[in-house]
């Protein structure tokens, strides 16, 4: 699995991490998301495994990579899928515990991005997991978002 930090850089081993907060937030709701951008010459991925602590807001931590500039954005795209369902698999084998997908693809067809939701939904529920695309829900794909610029 990929190296996982919190927001100030410290390394973080994400299966003691998420059962530590299981452990002091038993209600807590865990979503996965994965985002990209393209930055100069390179294509930069951040995951994030999210913590939804009820009404005490959001805690995350994240994963970051970077690759070669992907120019085709349904590759790009895609990859972020892949992302985001293998933390979720890895995780979910590790522990049991419940996890959702946020994906950074919107309902509406005016965006190009909807293309994908049927193949990379249907993917994740396959798998078992509560997908949510935009505009419901996008706890970790905003946190994702905000490290990959």
């Amino acid at each position: 699995m990929r190296l996982f930090k919190d927001i100030k850089g410290n390394n973080i081993d994400p299966v003691n991490h998420t059962l530590a907060v299981i452990k002091n937030h038993p209600s807590v709701k865990i979503h996965v998301g994965s985002d990209s951008q393209n930055v100069g010459k390179k294509t930069n991925y951040a995951s994030v495994i999210a913590y939804r602590l009820g009404t005490r807001g959001v805690h995350y931590i994240l994963s970051k990579s970077s690759v070669s500039i992907i120019d085709d954005m349904w590759k790009r795209l895609w990859l972020e899928a892949e992302h985001s369902i293998t933390v979720a698999e890895w995780l979910t084998k590790q522990i049991s515990v419940q996890v959702e997908i946020d994906m950074d693809y919107n309902s509406d067809e005016a965006y190009r991005s909807n293309k994908l939701i049927s193949a990379t939904k249907g993917w994740a529920n396959s798998l078992g997991y509560k997908v949510n695309v935009k505009p419901n829900s996008q706890i970790a794909t905003r946190a994702a978002d905000h490290h990959c610029k």
